[in-house]
């Protein structure tokens, strides 16, 4: 009875908030914006305000929260003053009693916070929908962030999910829309990023990844984690003092050039996404800070994305097709790489694609055209039949993510021509890779095999041919079927030439003189004309209704 109460509970809570929202301004809006309608925001009087919003999703908990808070990286679905209090999602969540916090640190390391900590702030950082950062001190005196994950976030996430894809699973089977942008999937997916968001052991395994990957770049920093003092339910990881892209002051974006910063963040997850396969996937304007050296700080890498070594190949084909404004050529990729109905509209697909990179050329970072652009591919195919995969649609919420990022730091920045010189670069650099004698080494154990069997596979030839008992087995036409069509051609022309001759024999028979005349013509003549007649017409009867 309680878990049907709870059920009830969960689903009340869903549709009450659908309800108040789903005939709104603010909806029709945002469906506009998706489907890439053309109407301004002036077009719309929206009766909900942002604060009420953010307010109506803290009180449906941690799950709707974190839903809000990736809405409001996605200025391509919401007006401005929504992204802006949405965002206020990502470090305004209810606080953690802090005796609830000591009570989770002791349990989990095993030890008092007195002993493992020298310092140990009660108030914190910043409180998310997850977890709680607060800030600490080592006994070797090293300045530290802990994040404490909220006490049964796991289980109240789980519920939740569990009702939306029961909600999405209905929805598919009885909605052509939800069962063309596949809701179910996009669900699935979510579930698997919170699940692993969930983990503070993969979070830092992912830190350290991340770290080792970006060394090389100067400009951009990775928080190492402290493993001796993280679980699975608390992280702690090495301070790093910073302010976030949107608290820049605008006297110090005129001062300072950030262009050479932006270059290389751009060629860091260029690298992330077509070289390691590993992509640290949130990159919001919360997550990326700037010191006091003018580095970029990538915080919170519990949302990460992997591409296989074959989707990257496909996905810098992609990026650089896209890059060039060639539309044929992003088309023909997205097919090779997607699932495609027997009903799907290649052609109009094509159409809306080559005007959707038209209309995002020569585009700056301000625009925020460039993961727009792949997001807006995927809900063109979704409407078209074509079933693109599942990466594409993150790599567009990372590279929107990324315009964000950019926008902030140099707003006239051309992302498109500098991906396509990254690209260059990065092909080039592949290149060589694949020159190198270490790559060769498979190749030469293939030949090695190949020699080893050959004397083997010669003489096993050369015996069958000895004994005549070689053969080939060949796919070919139907031996049978040829025939019958050839012998009936044959036999076509041979009752022509039959018929041609009946008319030409009873025309000659015409001239010679004879009793046996029928309607006063010779008869034998008419009786051949008659026959090539009737012959005749057989032959017209089976070309025109028989033949195929």
């Amino acid at each position: 009875m309680t878990n049907f109460s709870e059920k009830l509970q969960h689903y009340q809570k869903f549709f009450s908030f659908m309800l108040k929202y789903w005939n709104s301004e603010l909806l029709k809006y945002t469906s506009s914006q998706a489907m890439e309608e053309t109407q301004s925001r002036k077009d719309f009087h929206f009766e909900h305000s942002p604060e009420e919003l953010a307010e109506d999703l803290k009180k449906m908990g941690p799950t709707y929260i974190k839903l809000g808070q990736l809405l409001s990286t996605r200025p391509d679905l919401l007006p401005e003053p929504y992204l802006n209090e949405l965002a206020c999602l990502q470090d305004d969540a209810p606080t953690i009693p802090y005796e609830k916090v000591h009570e989770i640190v002791e349990a989990e390391l095993g030890t008092r916070i007195s002993k493992a900590f020298e310092e140990f702030d009660e108030k914190p950082l910043a409180s998310a929908s997850i977890g709680q950062v607060h800030m600490a001190r080592l006994r070797s005196g090293k300045k530290v962030v802990v994040k404490i994950q909220r006490p049964n976030i796991q289980e109240d996430f789980l519920k939740d999910l569990d009702t939306l894809s029961e909600i999405a699973d209905f929805a598919v089977k009885h909605s052509k829309t939800a069962k063309q942008y596949a809701f179910n999937d996009v669900l699935e997916e979510l579930r698997y990023i919170l699940l692993q968001e969930l983990d503070y052991e993969k979070e830092a395994r992912n830190l350290t990844i991340l770290s080792k990957n970006l060394q090389h770049f100067k400009k951009i920093r990775i928080p190492k984690p402290i493993q001796d003092y993280s679980t699975k339910r608390v992280l702690t990881m090495e301070y790093m003092e910073g302010v976030k892209v949107t608290s820049i002051s605008p006297f110090k974006k005129i001062e300072e050039n950030y262009t050479p910063l932006v270059e290389e963040l751009v060629e860091a997850y260029l690298q992330q996404i077509l070289e390691d396969g590993f992509v640290h996937a949130d990159p919001h304007p919360g997550n990326i800070h700037l010191n006091k050296d003018s580095e970029l700080v990538l915080l919170d890498a519990g949302m990460t994305a992997r591409f296989s070594s074959t989707l990257r190949e496909n996905i810098l084909q992609l990026l650089m097709a896209v890059s060039k404004t060639d539309g044929d050529k992003t088309a023909d990729l997205l097919q090779q790489i997607s699932e495609i109905d027997k009903d799907a509209d290649i052609e109009h697909f094509k159409h809306i694609l080559n005007r959707l990179l038209f209309e995002s050329e020569n585009s700056k970072a301000k625009d925020l055209k460039t993961g727009r652009l792949l997001i807006q591919i995927n809900q063109v195919a979704a409407q078209n039949g074509i079933h693109i995969p599942v990466e594409i649609n993150i790599l567009g919420k990372v590279l929107m993510n990324m315009d964000q990022i950019i926008a902030e730091l140099d707003p006239e920045y051309e992302l498109q021509p500098a991906i396509r010189h990254h690209l260059k670069k990065l092909m080039q650099k592949k290149m060589w890779e694949e020159l190198k004698p270490e790559n060769f080494f498979h190749v030469l154990i293939d030949l090695k095999k190949l020699i080893e069997q050959a004397p083997s596979r010669l003489n096993k030839v050369s015996s069958l041919l000895a004994n005549n008992d070689l053969k080939l087995n060949l796919e070919v036409l139907d031996e049978k079927q040829l025939t019958q069509g050839l012998q009936k051609v044959a036999n076509r022309i041979t009752l022509g030439l039959i018929l041609a001759s009946l008319i030409i024999g009873a025309a000659m028979l015409m001239q010679v003189p004879t009793s046996f005349t029928i309607f006063g013509y010779p008869g034998l003549a008419i009786i051949l004309f008659l026959l090539a007649a009737l012959g005749g017409v057989i032959l017209m009867f089976n070309i025109i209704f028989k033949d195929r």
